[in-house]
């Protein structure tokens, strides 16, 4: 039942505030206007589906930074536009990009592409990532690079500690907790339930040669799991 009252609620948020988003990044390139509409965005899908958002900062909140989130839910997304409290882009495949109104509102909100589509292209892309963050952009990441099935904390990949490695910023692990059990099989499944998002103490970067990025991983996805299997 939930579905139904939510799924129209959440396409209508987003059509009405689609517009507002595009016009503020076209108008406002420092990206913080459609930032500003993508959390109230977030906040009407949350609120459509029932989902009560809990939010526990463990430590500062530092900027820039790389923001590293498990990813279990098709909730994952409006969770940390709507509640991490910090101004941030995300990183996303450059092939996003063609998406007609996505890739819009990413291009137009300073979102980070990365072109993976060879070695060459996706060292570049990198590169700009990392000026980028050093300029004063935080970045959200998923490092599993795909949703976990069963909700559990996965393998996290090296290239998003690469990139704050290379960019001189902390890591802050984000838990976000208990969003499987309100979606379990995606937005049609979706039960009104409390969620957390669980920022943890930022994980410095500075000190660590290229060599370290998997143990840097594994350490960060550690903390995120950690918080999880307490729920």
């Amino acid at each position: 039942m939930r579905p139904l009252v939510a799924l129209p609620l959440i396409l209508a948020a987003t059509l009405v505030l689609g517009g507002p988003a595009l016009l503020g990044g076209l108008f406002d390139r420092s990206g913080r206007s459609a930032h500003a509409i993508a959390r109230l965005w977030g906040r009407i899908v949350l609120w459509a589906c029932g989902v009560r958002v809990l939010v526990e900062e463990r430590s500062g909140m530092p900027t820039p930074a790389v923001y590293a989130a498990n990813h279990a839910s098709a909730l994952d997304i409006p969770l940390l536009f709507g509640y991490l409290p910090v101004s941030f882009r995300i990183i996303h495949k450059k092939s996003l990009s063609l998406v007609p109104f996505i890739g819009w509102f990413l291009f137009l909100g300073g979102h980070v592409a990365i072109d993976r589509g060879n070695a060459f292209r996706a060292r570049r892309s990198l590169e700009r990532a990392a000026s980028r963050i050093r300029q004063g952009t935080s970045v959200a990441v998923f490092p599993e690079g795909t949703r976990s099935g069963d909700g559990s904390v996965g393998h996290f990949k090296r290239g998003s500690f690469s990139l704050a490695m290379n960019a001189g910023v902390p890591i802050v692990p984000v838990s976000l907790v208990g969003v499987k059990a309100v979606a379990p099989m995606g937005v049609l499944s979706v039960r009104a339930g409390v969620v957390r998002l669980v920022a943890h103490p930022p994980v410095a970067t500075s000190g660590r040669s290229a060599e370290e990025a998997d143990v840097l991983a594994e350490e960060v996805r550690q903390m995120v799991a950690g918080a999880c299997a307490r729920a």
